[in-house]
């Protein structure tokens, strides 16, 4: 359906365009306001992103695994 062209210029379109978020929730950031640093909030603030990213990678290696099985099963049928 896609060629791999298609699918580079994706890639490369998605890693030039992509914008930083910063996340944290309102108990957090009330806790990380009282520092005078600021560095515990860098923390957590690197903590969430990091937290966050594992399903990601979860849900993409899943997406890998089921693709591969499904194109396993058309080649088998050929």
């Amino acid at each position: 359906m896609f060629t791999k062209k298609t699918y580079y210029l994706f890639s490369i379109f998605f890693l030039l365009f992509s914008i930083e978020g910063f996340a944290q929730c309102a108990m957090c950031r009330a806790a990380l306001e009282t520092e005078e640093t600021g560095m515990q909030a860098g923390a957590v603030n690197d903590g969430i992103v990091y937290l966050m990213a594992f399903p990601y990678l979860l849900l993409l290696v899943g997406g890998i695994v089921i693709f591969r099985i499904m194109k396993g099963k058309k080649k088998n049928k050929v």
